[in-house]
């Protein structure tokens, strides 16, 4: 190694880059690695204040480019030279991560098959791990001592993941997320698995970058940080300085090894999804391809190129948002096993106190997670599948910076409109038609009769629905709906189980701050402006079927999907009710233009006769009594019902354009083409 030495600064150890660099006082590096182990300090290591006398002119362009800005160019020439770097530096990182492994469950089925001690070594530690820690619970029940031992437990728990290894990390990774599922203790124990995993030894992962990038050490960084800032399942990370630009940088280097345990490890939960297949009847869903699904993420995510190029094209995305921060990527120092981004200041997600001593609010930060989470899963299908605490930060400045970008998955497009219009459609308390929904969601084959799934979803969702929709917790529609997809033939695509996954864990977050927060509510500001704005021919249908029932245009349904749809801040008045308004015009519109000139008419009787009323109203009692020959309704011949109704349509109306002129980009002109109908 390069380094000349280990430095120790007010109590911090930091390496020290040979002589010509300054700011660090040196002492005797020690030749054995396990004295440097013993003199490294906590993963929270600072990073080494020894910067080049003079640093670079940072280039303009970020991710991997060696050149520095030239002054006096022409801007759009730079702009292509380094965008030519850019890609030329992301073609060698390909490269050198040519030899990547990639998900085969032949190949594995092949590798392990053919070492059965290995396998069962495994298997009697995986039972022996857990077995044991059920028991100790077994223990405490009977003794009546689960309360009292939670904590206990709660870390024995962490510690039995910890030591079985990183799929089992991840899994804890989940439930730390879940206060639903889990007790406080086993959540505040559980969260130390996102950031704070034993670590490996420091010379095995400085040797790993110089082994991968073909660089010593020295020629990369101008200083780094000696011990991992945090360690996760998958690997650690490093703070480092860039030496050519003088820019902070976030290093992470692979475990060693872990291709091998996570493969193992897949053998043996692919065994156990046959056995499911098999014998579990109430599990209809095809367990080993959601297993496999599964791996293949996993193995996505030991490509650290390809998680390189998962968060360009998140950024590019999504970070269009002025709360929404994603890292860059420095190509020239990422391999398959190195992967070197722009550092990131920031507190974890679940941190609600030190949030707040920034200032910022956890729900805010949530809700941001939430809006962009659904434009993930939704808008573009392109959404990240991990997102539990330590892959979230709140920055000072109080955004939301996304990390970790290993898992990602893929919403169908045509899921993408199926989701908004089934939420739609249960809203509208549609049975029918949100069974038919789950043939474009591709739960059901189009040969499978959904008739007899319609009852079984009235029964639960007219209970469900005795609150408003925005009151229900998203968990407990899950969890119904599940009830009712186990009971039929549905089979559930994998990227449906990530999207569950990844909305449980956002509603897991805000639940730390307010246990009466709901996604569902969070989320309809989202789902009015795409229903009131979207062109897509399936959601402007699902629009119609929400505003017109038993031929009557319901009022009340578009004012509340204005007042929704305003609080989503990329709302635009002036394309709400387009996709409707150009149905309307065109050929296919016959049967819409009927309803809509029908209505129009009950309109115009609401509004003259309101105005009508409103005038005999102002008029003094004595006068009415002699202009209207104390005929106690005036001059209308109506019931107190048929007068109410009126009232109360003339008001709708007048709200409802009320709300349109309030919005920006609105214009009435748009609505002239239904007036002139």
């Amino acid at each position: 190694m390069s380094f000349q030495a280990l430095s120790s600064t007010a109590g911090l150890y930091v390496l020290s880059l040979p002589p010509r660099y300054s700011g660090a006082i040196t002492i005797p590096w020690p030749k054995n690695p396990c004295e440097r182990r013993k003199a490294r300090v906590s993963p929270r290591a600072a990073i080494v204040e020894a910067r080049p006398k003079s640093v670079p002119a940072i280039k303009e362009a970020t991710g991997g480019n060696n050149g520095v800005a030239v002054r006096g160019r022409d801007s759009s020439v730079l702009s292509f030279r380094d965008r030519t770097n850019d890609m030329q530096a992301e073609a060698r990182a390909m490269a050198r991560a040519a030899n990547a492994s990639v998900y085969s469950p032949e190949l594995v089925a092949i590798k392990y098959g053919s070492r059965p001690i290995k396998v069962l070594r495994r298997t009697l530690e995986i039972f022996t791990g857990l077995g044991s820690f059920a028991f100790k619970l077994w223990l405490d029940r009977l003794d009546g001592q689960l309360d009292q031992n939670r904590r206990l437990r709660a870390v024995q728990l962490r510690k039995v993941f910890t030591r079985l290894g990183p799929t089992f990390v991840k899994i804890g990774q989940g439930l730390s997320t879940r206060p639903d599922l889990c007790p406080p203790e086993y959540l505040e124990e559980l969260s130390e698995l996102q950031d704070a995993l034993p670590t490996f030894p420091d010379a095995e992962a400085f040797s790993c970058i110089e082994r991968e990038l073909a660089l010593p050490l020295d020629s990369i960084y101008s200083s780094i940080s000696p011990s991992p800032i945090a360690a996760a399942s998958l690997g650690q990370v490093y703070k480092a300085q860039l030496k050519y630009s003088g820019q902070i940088v976030a290093v992470k280097v692979q475990r060693p090894g872990i291709e091998e345990a996570i493969g193992l490890d897949f053998y043996l939960i692919r065994g156990l999804g046959f056995l499911i297949n098999k014998y579990v009847d109430i599990i209809s869903s095809d367990v080993v391809a959601l297993i496999d699904e599964f791996a293949r993420r996993v193995y996505q995510e030991l490509n650290y190129v390809q998680e390189g190029q998962n968060a360009r094209r998140f950024k590019k995305l999504y970070a269009d948002k002025e709360d929404v921060l994603v890292p860059d990527i420095f190509w020239d120092y990422t391999s398959g096993k190195v992967l070197t981004m722009e550092w990131v200041e920031g507190v974890k997600l679940n941190e609600q106190v030190a949030i707040e001593r920034q200032g910022l609010k956890v729900l805010d930060l949530v809700n941001t997670g939430i809006q962009c989470s659904l434009r993930q899963l939704l808008e573009y299908g392109y959404f990240h599948a991990d997102p539990h605490p330590g892959n979230l930060l709140a920055t000072p400045e109080g955004k939301l910076a996304f990390l970790d970008f290993g898992m990602m998955s893929e919403t169908p497009e045509g899921a993408r409109s199926a989701i908004i219009g089934h939420v739609v459609h249960m809203v509208n308390r549609d049975y029918e038609a949100m069974a038919r929904d789950y043939y474009a969601l591709d739960f059901l084959s189009s040969d499978v009769d959904v008739s007899p799934i319609v009852p079984a979803l009235r029964d639960f969702f007219d209970d469900a629905l005795n609150s408003t929709v925005s009151e229900l917790n998203f968990k407990t529609l899950v969890d119904g709906l599940g009830a009712v997809l186990y009971q039929y033939p549905f089979n559930v695509p994998a990227y449906y189980a990530l999207i569950l996954r990844s909305l449980t864990v956002l509603e897991g977050l805000a639940l730390y701050a307010d246990p009466n927060f709901k996604v569902l509510a969070a989320s309809y500001p989202y789902f009015a402006k795409r229903l009131l704005t979207d062109p897509n021919p399936y959601l402007r249908d699902a629009l119609i079927e929400l505003l017109f029932k038993d031929g009557r245009f319901r009022w009340n349904r578009l004012e509340n999907l204005l007042v929704q749809g305003k609080k989503d801040r990329d709302f635009s008045a002036k394309d709400a009710l387009q996709p409707v308004l150009k149905l309307l015009l065109g050929p296919d519109g016959k049967d819409l233009r009927v309803l809509v000139i029908k209505e129009a008419v009950c309109v115009t009787e609401a509004v003259i006769l309101g105005s009508v009323i409103d005038t005999y109203n102002s008029v003094p009692s004595p006068m009415r009594t002699l202009i209207f020959n104390a005929n106690a309704t005036g001059p209308l011949i109506m019931s107190d019902a048929e007068l109410n109704s009126i009232m109360e349509l003339r008001s709708q109306v007048f709200r409802i354009w009320g709300l349109l002129r309030s919005s920006d980009n609105f214009d009435p002109a748009l609505l002239q083409p239904i007036l002139q109908q």
